[in-house]
This record gives C-alpha cells, structure tokens and sequence, in this order.
C-alpha cells in the first residue's frame, strides 16, 4: 500500500478543468498538494505557486511566471486579501489557455462563499483521507449514483481494514504505519490546527481553553453531545462552546452529523452528535469503528455532490423512547439508507427495523468490524455485513 499516489478525484478534476477552475478543499495533510501535482503531470509547463512562501507571493502579485504555462496551481491563495478579483482576473483573461487550480484548507471554504463574485467559473472539491476502497482500488473508479443500484458487488473481503483502523485514513501516518511516527504527527496536527488554522480565522483569547474542548471530544464521539456537560469542563457559556464547536467543524477537526427529525413525531431534534477527521486518535474501540464508518459515509455524501450534483446527507436517528440508529443517508432530502455499526454480530436489529419501516427505508444494513457475520435476517431483511464488503461501496 505505500506506492499509494493516484487520488480518487483526480480524474473528475482533470475533466472539469477543462471549463472551469478547480478549488480543492479539505483537511490539513489530506493530500490537496499531491494532487494538484499529479495532475500536473498530463501538462507540458506548469507553475505552482504557494502564497506562504515569500518568493513565490511576489510572483503571485507580480503575475512573473513563466507566459507559456499551460497549468497554474495556487495554494493558500486565499490568504492574500484580493484573492478573488485577482484570480478571477486570471480567468477572464486567459481561460484559453491556461488551467487553474487552488488548493487550500478551511479558509479557502469561508472566504469562496462569502459574496461569491467567482459564481459560474469554478467547481469545488472536498478531498477526504483515505477510505477502504481507495487504498484498495489503484485506478479510477466510479461510485454508482443512482440510488436504486447500490450493491455490495465485491464478493471478497477487501484488505487493510485493521491498517485503516489503527492509522487512520490521513496519507502520511498510514503510509508510514509506525506507532511512533502516528503519535507525533497527531501532536503535530493538534497544534498546527490550534496554533495556527484557527487564530488564522478568529482571535481566539481563551486558546488553551479550545485545546481542552477539543481534546474533551475525542472521548465524545459517538453520542449526542451535551453542551451541559461541556460547560462544566470547559469553564465556557453554552453560547461560547458553540461558537468554538463550529470553528473545530471549520478547521476540519470534527463534522457534525445531526438527528434526522422530519416524518418522526417523536424524534430528537436538538443534540448533533460529532465525529473526528481522524479517528485514529480514538481510544475506545466501538467508537473508533463508528467514527471510521461516520467518515467514509460523509466522503460517499461529498463524492456525490461534488461530482454528480445528488444532495446526499448524512444524519443519525434517535427518538424520545431512546430507539437509536447510528446513520441515516438521505438521497435528494428521501431517507435512503440506514446503517449501524457494530464491532461483532448484533444481539438483534430491533432499533433498525422500527425506523426502517417508519421512514420506509429501502435500504438497511448492520456493519460490523468483525468478518464472522455476513447474512440477511429472514425477520427484517437487514442485512448484516462486514465492513471489508460494505465499505467496498463507498467512496
């Protein structure tokens, strides 16, 4: 696995830019840079430009490089206050001839949104961590988008599942697979996100106090989160506590997955339950597991808006009785899916099946990390799977 290099939107990517512009979003370290450079490759001259290196921000202003560039890569260009008039510039002017692409993190998510004078000249891409089926499949593959095919068609279980789990999806510390060289890129992700990514956004005056939050959800995962308890802990207002939950959700530390209520008159409306970018920083299993599977469905969600324009959502079920389901897909605002997550085989599907039947649910499968459970109950019809299948249809 470690001559992983091709990436799962580079072909979408290097078909779009042919019209349009591409702005590559995502986390820190998912690999936005690399891909910008393999698609480089299919180019004869390309420039990459990094706005926070101080020679190549003087090209960038100067608008110095070389003239028969073919290709022009842009990261961190939304650093520079004029970005957008800038590179919109750029567009007008030379779409003729030159490709563009910008690649950057939260910011660059913010700032493309706000006043959106770039609307019609760019699509936008979110690049997740690796999953299952892209360390398992090396060439391009299409995710099925039509709602009414999805199929678990790999007849075998897939490989590397334990590697995924224990290191994460993030490319460094699972191509390298070394506890020690795991447990200083977390440290050093936790800090650049903290030090760094957020007092970029927001003047944060109680940091430290955010570095506590964000340590106390690690331990979190899996539940509705109670602002209740976080209070206490934090030594911060509710209000404030939301505040610095969003910017965690901005800078790609955590996403949030909320209770799906629409069609359930009982449902739980208020409390989003939240999920780690890398879930390698869990210690309780169970959690672990379901954080893992929380970030393949959101990257399944992204891949089909991105790419195919289908408004697929992600929420979890949980009702007044304390009936719970851990994920519900919703496909063009329809419940379309349920999923669950178990480490081994489920006692029984109870919970699934009372959803399923009250939403009318087409699909429902119980996921579980171990391989000795692979059947359809006769009862209900979920069907229960190992994740090494049913990942296999993910993105």
């Amino acid at each position: 696995m470690s001559n992983i290099v091709f990436r799962y939107l580079e072909n979408p990517i290097q078909n779009d830019i042919l019209k349009r512009m591409a702005f590559i979003g995502g986390p820190r370290q998912v690999g936005k840079t690399t891909v910008a450079q393999n698609l480089s490759k299919s180019y004869n001259n390309t420039v990459y430009l990094n706005w926070d290196s101080r020679n190549d921000r003087e090209t960038i202003i100067k608008e110095a490089w070389n003239p028969e560039a073919d290709l022009l890569s842009f990261d961190e260009l939304h650093k520079y206050e004029k970005w957008k008039s800038y590179i919109k510039g750029i567009w007008d002017t030379q779409k003729e001839h030159k490709k563009i692409i910008v690649t950057g993190s939260s910011r660059l998510d913010i700032f493309r949104r706000g006043g959106d004078s770039l609307l019609g000249r760019y699509r936008y891409y979110r690049l997740h961590p690796f999953s299952l089926r892209e360390i398992n499949e090396k060439s391009d593959y299409n995710v099925a988008y039509n709602k009414n095919m999805f199929q678990l068609k790999f007849p075998n279980p897939a490989k590397g599942l334990e590697t995924l789990f224990k290191f994460g999806g993030f490319p460094e510390p699972f191509l390298s697979q070394s506890d020690i060289d795991l447990q200083r890129w977390q440290n050093e992700r936790f800090e650049r996100i903290f030090r760094e990514d957020i007092r970029d956004v927001e003047n944060i005056q109680h940091i430290s106090k955010v570095e506590l939050l964000g340590h106390l959800l690690t331990k979190r995962t899996a539940s509705p989160l109670s602002l209740a308890s976080l209070k206490d802990d934090v030594s911060a207002s509710p209000a404030t506590i939301i505040k610095w939950i969003e910017l965690l959700c901005i800078n790609y530390f955590i996403f949030k997955v909320p209770p799906y209520h629409k069609r359930l008159e009982r449902a739980l409306k208020k409390e989003s339950k939240y999920y780690l970018w890398d879930w390698s920083e869990i210690s309780n299993d169970g959690d672990k597991f379901e954080n893992l599977l929380a970030v393949h469905l959101l990257k399944f969600c992204h891949y089909q808006h991105d790419i195919f324009g289908i408004r697929c959502e992600l929420f979890y079920l949980r009702d007044r009785e304390k009936r719970e389901v851990d994920f519900l897909l919703t496909w063009n605002e329809a419940p379309w899916m349920l999923i669950e997550s178990k480490l081994n085989k489920p006692d029984n599907v109870k919970n699934i099946n009372y959803f399923s039947q009250k939403l009318k649910v087409p699909w429902s499968y119980v996921v579980t990390f171990s391989e000795d459970a692979d059947y359809i109950d006769k009862q209900t019809k979920c069907r229960i799977v190992p994740a090494s299948k049913f990942l296999m249809a993910m993105a």
